[in-house]
């Protein structure tokens, strides 16, 4: 797991202290999502909030299994997730779309963060979130169909979805060698993604 811990920015003072947890929905080390939640993790940062930005590879889990989890209990890194969900309360995602739809890794981590234990609420780890939404295809609608079934799964277990959001089309073609944005609105829509996520968590805390 990396963490990046916030620097707050001058004039970033009075904004009440958030922690947001980002990821992207893919496991690939070169994934544009990766690059493209970093943007927005960054954007997040220069309102005071702290971000802690995570990659999915470093929380291997198998498929979801009532049955497995009936024998075995919640496994390890499940355990690991639903902490760091508890522990923060906005998020941000960046979601490959992989055939039409949401990514695997993705779902399953959803759903294993979702499995109720002892003593908790249900849904504690989502309940009253607020999250922001991207993501990064090649193809031509950049990762937007992907993003309808991420929006309706999140909303249905009570997390509050901004409706802004951001899909870069062309994603092989997006990023320079540094892993920013070459067009400037579209980079600048991607911090500005990274921000709203921030106050709007900062504004429901106070």
């Amino acid at each position: 797991m990396t963490q990046f811990p916030s620097t707050a920015t001058a004039g970033a003072s009075s904004a009440p202290r958030v922690r947001i947890l980002a990821f992207a929905g893919s496991l690939r080390h070169g994934s544009y999502n990766k690059k493209l939640i970093a943007i927005a993790a960054q954007g997040a940062r220069e309102t005071g909030a702290e971000v802690t930005l995570i990659d999915l590879r470093d929380f291997p889990l198998p498929i979801f299994d009532e049955d497995l989890e009936r024998a075995e209990g919640l496994p390890a890194k499940a355990r690991d997730l639903k902490d760091l969900f508890l522990g923060h309360q906005g998020l941000l995602l960046s979601c490959p779309e992989y055939n039409s739809s949401i990514t695997a890794v993705l779902k399953n981590t959803i759903d294993w963060v979702s499995r109720p234990v002892p003593n908790e609420k249900p849904l504690a780890c989502f309940v009253g979130k607020v999250a922001g939404l991207l993501a990064a295809s090649p193809g031509g609608y950049g990762g937007l169909r992907g993003l309808v079934t991420v929006r309706s799964i999140l909303s249905n277990i009570h997390v509050l979805v901004l409706p802004d959001q951001l899909a870069v089309a062309r994603a092989h073609e997006a990023f320079d060698e540094l892993g920013q944005l070459k067009d400037a609105p579209q980079l600048a829509a991607a911090l500005s993604l990274g921000r709203r996520v921030a106050e709007t968590t900062a504004k429901l805390l106070r």
